[in-house]
């Protein structure tokens, strides 16, 4: 299938140190993303227009949903389940408290509403980076290890995956079986600096991979078999996540980063940090909420 896209649009001139970690819930007919660094998450509700910004306590990686106003934020070294509507806090589960100096990256939950994150060094120096899955009945499994900053996950479905590592500018092919024990893991794509890095991404239908190239200023469309298909040029430097959304699940939503750009590149790209949105000829794959038997929310 051709794929055919509008063009870029802001909906948001959020000017995200780094945004990251977008979300769409369809339930709430919003869009959800975070700041990193600035420790912020973002709320836009594309139906009423509502904009809103919560302020966590740590510096946040991504936000899944479980229901209603209940999410699971990923925070520096911790996995918290709170109501966003009053920030009360449910449950929390520590992640590597042996390892002060790394945090939480990206994450996403698989077709069965388990959730997989990464973690890495914060200063982007070592390869302490790990990859985990926090399966339905709140187990924590760790699944990979020895990543320098892991990006991703998206998923073709239970047990077949692409994950990233940024920094080496590789992204891999995983297949888990059933006890989350990696059966085969193969090198899916190397990107040259030409390119930047691959960061987040999303999987469509059609088992399409759509990565976001961090200093890249664009988007690529990769098929099974490794082939670029599509690109998309977007008007920002540092496009790091995106997922499908929008009432019909054709609209990419696109988040971008400002970190790390000098004064003349945010003159070239002024509206990097911001807030994207594409509508495409294709449907993504819609994103599970998180599911627990294990906690009565």
């Amino acid at each position: 299938m051709l794929i055919k896209n509008s063009k870029p649009k802001c909906i948001w001139k959020s000017k995200l140190f780094l945004g990251e970690g977008t979300l769409w819930v369809s339930k709430l007919n919003s869009i959800f993303l975070v700041d990193i660094k600035k420790k912020k998450i973002l709320t836009f509700n594309t139906k009423t227009n509502k904009k809103k910004i919560i302020k966590v306590d740590k510096e946040i990686g991504f936000i899944s949903h479980i229901k209603r106003n209940i999410f699971i934020l990923g925070l520096k070294s911790e996995l918290r389940i709170v109501n966003l509507k009053n920030t009360q806090t449910l449950h929390s589960i520590k992640i590597e408290p042996e390892k002060p100096d790394n945090r939480i990256n990206d994450g996403k939950t698989d077709p069965a509403g388990r959730l997989w994150f990464g973690t890495m060094d914060n200063l982007e120096k070592k390869r302490s980076g790990s990859l985990y899955c926090l399966d339905n009945y709140l187990k924590l499994h760790k699944v990979d290890s020895k990543y320098f900053t892991t990006n991703g996950p998206a998923f073709l479905d239970n047990n077949n995956f692409y994950h990233t590592d940024s920094r080496k500018r590789l992204i891999y092919k995983i297949k888990i079986n059933n006890k989350f024990k990696i059966i085969k893991k193969t090198i899916f794509l190397r990107f040259n600096e030409i390119d930047g890095s691959p960061d987040g991404m999303t999987t469509d239908i059609e088992n399409n991979l759509w990565i976001c190239h961090y200093r890249g200023s664009r988007m690529s469309v990769y098929d099974l078999m490794g082939n670029k298909i599509h690109k998309i040029k977007i008007p920002a430097k540092n496009i790091t996540n995106c997922t499908f959304g929008g009432p019909s699940n054709n609209e990419l939503f696109i988040s971008t980063a400002r970190k790390g750009m000098k004064p003349k590149e945010i003159k070239k790209y002024p509206l990097s940090g911001n807030l994207f949105k594409i509508k495409v000829n294709l449907k993504g794959k819609k994103t599970k909420s998180f599911k627990t038997a294990s906690l009565v929310l």
